[in-house]
């Protein structure tokens, strides 16, 4: 269900009693130098993401959090850059790494002041600031990071809402079919009661339209409105996402369900995915864990989990090349050893150019090739790939370079995580193609 659903529109009155009024027209200079009323530009729609700052402490940096593999906030800016809506698109942070993120995915950057971005201060005092420093903004979409399954078609039909139909707010909401009961109370309600249903004729799901809830995804709001203290207020409605799409990471539980949710429902970009036909995985790190033990007799001793070679079975049985790759001079014969059966290279000084020639030789564009690494050595490929994968346990400088960052560590089955998220990604093309 895509259509857009309004509520019935209201009005709020200023806080002197007057009715609320958008500001005149800006004044132009015309062609000849004066000054005069020209036609109106139209509205400075800029979307804000109110990134997370030093200040979140309950769960640091929750909205860099990997979604289903991409960070939820650049999932976000993704949505928001590609709708095509917005003159501009920032994020509000006091955070160098949120900063380099934002950067990263071509978002200006609002680094907000101490006085908001403490524990106690609210979405909207980080947007009365913003818009303090940018006279040139008339109307906020106020998005929220920890909604990763956000699409561009909502932010365009929300756009239209506020351009064309005149609201001045809008808000996300989701339909919900749940019965609400009173909380009991000792000493105050000692019995529970209905609020929503007569528990003598309790409806079917079917019958039942259930109610709507504000899922946080996002707020738009008209700049008269916000400097007076409001995101919902004026001529307001809101805006009906799917249920699918109202994933929100609000606690730590709820990062491994969100993530599969946005594997299945969540907006990875304009471009298509390809099919995935070759996995590149690094031996040291990746396969294994990173550890040698060396024999009496000088022979080098590696574990792997077998976890991970399920998982190149399977991506093998799918038709999926995997090749493995080391820039260390490893022991072919230990490798052989675990019976894999697959192609590998070792004392590799350039992978990049390694997995440019196998790609070349199976005929393959980049964006059918998928690769895990973990070490700087692999930063290029890692960035050059489709679908490119770390373990937690990865260096810095790959995790930066990547889209997956697994929970699994090297050895310790991030090969088998990151296959079963191939495969969900690859019935992601799939149904898309039967559309």
């Amino acid at each position: 269900m895509d259509s857009v659903e309004k509520g019935a529109a209201t009005s709020v009155s200023n806080p002197r009693g007057r009715p609320s009024r958008g500001r005149p027209p800006k004044l132009q200079r015309n062609s000849r130098g004066g000054q005069g009323r020209s036609v109106e530009k139209p509205p400075h729609l800029a979307a804000l993401n109110s990134g997370p700052g030093a200040a979140a402490r309950a769960f640091p940096l929750k909205n860099k959090h990997l979604g289903g593999g991409s960070r939820s906030l650049a999932g976000s800016l993704r949505a928001a850059l590609d709708s095509g809506v917005f003159q501009s698109v920032w994020v509000s942070t006091d955070h160098d790494e949120i900063e380099n993120v934002a950067k990263q995915f071509g978002a200006q950057v609002h680094r907000r002041s101490s006085e908001v971005s403490k524990d106690s201060s609210t979405s909207l005092d980080a947007i009365v600031e913003f818009l303090s420093y940018h006279n040139e903004v008339d109307i906020v979409g106020n998005i929220q990071a920890t909604s990763p399954c956000l699409h561009p078609t909502d932010l365009q039909k929300v756009a239209e809402m506020i351009r064309e139909e005149g609201y001045d707010s809008v808000f996300s909401v989701v339909r919900r079919h749940q019965f609400r009961w009173s909380e009991i109370q000792k000493g105050v309600r000692e019995v529970t009661e209905p609020l929503n249903l007569n528990p003598a004729k309790r409806p079917r799901r079917q019958d039942w339209d259930g109610e709507l809830y504000e899922n946080g995804s996002f707020y738009f709001a008209k700049r008269h409105l916000i400097e007076m203290g409001y995101l919902q207020g004026g001529k307001m409605a809101y805006y009906e996402m799917r249920a699918e799409h109202s994933v929100d990471i609000d606690v730590d539980i709820d990062w491994p369900i969100a993530e599969q949710r946005v594997l299945r429902y969540g907006y990875f970009g304009k471009e298509k995915f390809k099919e995935i036909k070759l996995l590149v995985c690094s031996i040291d790190g990746c396969l294994t864990n990173g550890h040698i033990y060396v024999s009496g007799d000088q022979k080098e001793i590696i574990s792997y989990d077998v976890k991970d070679a399920i998982g190149i079975s399977l991506l093998k049985k799918s038709g999926i090349e995997v090749r493995l790759i080391s820039e260390r001079a490893c022991s072919k014969q230990t490798l052989s050893s675990l019976k894999l059966d697959c192609k590998m290279e070792v004392n590799v000084p350039d992978k990049l150019a390694v997995v440019d020639e196998w790609r070349k030789e199976m005929g393959l564009c980049w964006k059918e090739v998928a690769y895990l690494g973990n070490e700087v050595s692999d930063e290029e490929c890692l960035k050059k790939v489709g679908l490119s994968a770390v373990p937690a346990d990865a260096c810095s400088t790959a995790q930066k370079a990547v889209g997956y960052i697994c929970k699994c560590n090297g050895g310790r089955g991030a090969l088998r995580e990151f296959a079963e998220h191939i495969f969900l990604l690859m019935e992601k093309v799939v149904n898309s193609c039967q559309k």
